[in-house]
């Protein structure tokens, strides 16, 4: 059983809280079922947060789903200039015995344009 990193993002339309837990509950979610993992092979998540977004802490969304017990942090990424704006990220650390090529990091809404080479 490997340690692997899975990143991801979604974008929201408004720093409103509930875009903010609904758009992250649905990123979490499409991370463990795009990779077949459950919650105890869950380690870590580290969420990053555009400066735009501050409504509410996106690691919330993760305790509604149950991952309570799952480290959990929140930062805020760089304000980058030319940024695409009202995104959240994630980077779970995570035990699968996928190889790193067969990971699948996942991008939602207006975030598949970061990164269309990894994008599932």
């Amino acid at each position: 059983m490997a340690v692997r990193a899975i990143r991801g993002a979604t974008q929201v339309e408004a720093d409103d809280r509930e875009q903010v837990l609904e758009a992250t509950r649905e990123l979490v979610s499409a991370v463990l079922e795009r990779n077949r993992l459950e919650h105890d092979d869950v380690i870590s998540i580290l969420f990053t947060a555009t400066p735009d977004l501050v409504s509410e802490f996106p690691a919330l969304a993760a305790r509604e789903l149950g991952m309570g017990d799952v480290p959990l942090m929140c930062a805020t990424e760089i304000g980058v200039p030319h940024a695409l704006p009202r995104v959240l990220r994630l980077m779970a650390h995570v035990e699968t015995p996928l190889s790193r090529s067969d990971v699948q990091h996942v991008y939602l809404r207006g975030a598949v344009a970061l990164r269309r080479d990894i994008a599932q």
